[in-house]
């Protein structure tokens, strides 16, 4: 898992967004985003944006960490449903994997609150095992 690690270190939109890796186990990544007046919409809610981004990089990881070490992985697809307004303080998008092939991948990911109650998003995404790296 350390290079899982490794890798969201190297995401410089992930830091841009303020974003941190939280969690990471065999077929299940957290990533967590705190709120900030830059990612905001018009009417003050967390751009859905960020919520899909976090989201997406979440499956990303998840579909990753169940490949072999040296793998790398690219979004080939996602749905997201933005289920209701986002102000929450933070936000979590815990990504686990629903199916994992040798080439793709299938996952999904939950956009919560801290306290895990109120759901903000839910992605389905596809996930494609590039190869190793070089």
């Amino acid at each position: 898992m350390d290079s899982i690690w490794e890798s969201f270190r190297r995401q410089a939109f992930m830091s841009t967004l303020g974003a941190e890796l939280v969690e990471c186990e065999p077929g299940k990544v957290v990533i967590g985003c705190s709120a900030s007046e830059g990612l905001t919409q018009q009417h003050g809610y967390f751009h859905a944006g960020v919520l899909a981004s976090i989201a997406d990089s979440a499956c990303g990881y998840a579909a990753l960490s169940l490949m072999d070490e040296n793998s790398e992985v690219v979004s080939v697809e996602f749905k997201i449903n933005m289920l209701r307004p986002c102000t929450a303080a933070r936000v979590i998008a815990t990504g686990t994997v629903v199916k994992s092939g040798k080439k793709i991948s299938v996952c999904e990911a939950e956009v919560t609150d801290e306290s895990g109650e109120n759901l903000f998003a839910k992605m389905t995404a596809t996930m494609f095992n590039t190869g190793t790296r070089s």
